[in-house]
């Protein structure tokens, strides 16, 4: 026996079809979970990126993917996300029916709203981590909350008045596992995420949220190309939340579709998207606003901005955006409004002045665990080559050769 087990963890075998069942039932884990599927074997549940159909489906489904993301299944984590489940999912969240609450349980914990503000401060803190250091820095330790101490919560006995909040904040929690998963470039598995998040959304009846969790993924489809997808959701999201919508929340939905859209090059439509969100902005009042919508300030539009002139061409425009977007409070998205003030220097030909930006955004991130971060710098550092091995280029090379993220954007992360 003890051989057997040593060629299973060695890889050299998988439990035949009396052990494997065993050891699923032991861990309370699947034969993929546990890594016993044999090779080239399927695992469709948790590869499948359908929108859930109910909210017990939810439940399962998310329950899954906390748990075979917290022990690193690798076709789940290497996964590609899917074009039509982008649309799937904001079609079937605009025409679905009445939200629905899990038939009420007669096992499991008793879970009340103590329980629920429990998970939210804890999911606060996540967010502060993943803001200033990355989503790749406590990524798994997120998970590993969900999966351990939330699961259970949600397989529990509670209110249908509970079960709404409950519901809310998972969806919200789940929400930044997608952005996390999504910030290690985790692609795949971030869409799952989201879709997960949007079915709970849905069922605790915040719409305001579902609409944020298709921002999320419109923001997702742009940076990986999906313009057409990615300027669909932001309307999605628009259209989905106009009863309940809020300046800010309009706001950023509108500077997402910006956002697709300077990427077909429609300059145009995203002059108009950005006017919009800019008109949106001016009108909100923060008392009315949910409180994680609060980050996205003036500072925060103005990096979108920057980010629109810099992909429409408009360097001089990107550069005097970029130079409001410095927030001082949010670390990453500092990093990434900096090294759009670095690309729109480049771009507009003033490559001393890019070099020195880019040092800055580089001595910026030197604590950011984050994919994307990686990838800015992969972007920069190519648009540098074409510039040319002047001086002033040679010496930013010295000075940045031996920083961690500039090491990491050698060629592994593209945009």
């Amino acid at each position: 026996m003890k051989r057997r087990i040593a060629s299973w963890e060695n890889g050299h075998s998988v439990p035949d079809d009396f052990y494997g069942p065993l050891l699923c039932e032991v861990y309370g884990l699947s034969a993929a979970e546990l890594g016993l599927n044999h090779e080239g074997e399927p695992e469709t549940g948790l590869l499948d990126v359908t929108y859930p159909a109910s909210p017990e489906g939810a439940i399962e489904t998310v329950g899954q993917l906390w748990r075979a993301d917290l022990n690193r299944y690798e076709p789940l984590l290497q996964a590609q996300p899917s074009e039509p489940a982008w649309n799937e999912a904001s079609l079937r969240w605009l025409v679905a029916p009445e939200p629905g609450i899990p038939r009420q349980r007669r096992d499991g914990m008793r879970v009340g709203l103590g329980d629920v503000a429990a998970i939210k401060t804890t999911a606060d803190m996540f967010a502060e981590l993943d803001d200033r250091f990355g989503g790749d820095h406590a990524r798994h330790a997120a998970v590993q909350y969900l999966s351990t101490e939330v699961t259970p919560i949600l397989r529990g006995q509670y209110t249908e008045q509970v079960g709404r909040a409950l519901f809310s904040t998972v969806a919200e929690a789940t929400l930044l596992a997608g952005w996390m998963s999504y910030d290690a470039c985790y692609h795949g598995l971030a869409q799952r995420y989201f879709l997960q998040a949007l079915r709970l959304a849905q069922d605790a009846n915040d719409r305001r949220l579902a609409g944020s969790i298709l921002s999320a993924m419109s923001h997702q489809a742009t940076f990986l190309r999906h313009y057409t997808e990615a300027a669909t959701l932001a309307r999605a999201a628009l259209m989905g939340i106009a009863p309940v919508a809020t300046p800010t929340l309009r706001a950023q939905f509108h500077a997402m579709e910006a956002r697709a859209l300077a990427r077909t090059g429609d300059v145009g439509a995203c002059e108009a998207a950005l006017s919009a969100a800019t008109n949106a902005l001016e009108s909100r009042n923060n008392d009315d606003e949910p409180e994680w919508i609060s980050y996205f300030d003036e500072a925060e539009l103005a990096a979108e901005a920057a980010h629109c002139f810099r992909d429409v061409n408009s360097a001089r425009q990107a550069v005097a955006h970029a130079e409001n977007a410095m927030s001082g409070s949010h670390v990453r998205s500092d990093f990434f409004a900096t090294m759009v003030l670095a690309d729109a220097h480049l771009r507009a030909g003033d490559v001393e002045e890019a070099c020195r930006v880019a040092l800055d955004a580089l001595d910026l991130g030197e604590q950011l665990k984050s994919a994307r971060c990686v990838s800015y710098l992969a972007e920069f550092r190519r648009n540098l080559a074409v510039a040319g091995d002047s001086a002033h280029v040679q010496t930013f090379t010295e000075q940045v050769r031996e920083h961690r993220l500039w090491i990491a954007s050698g060629g592994r992360f593209g945009v």
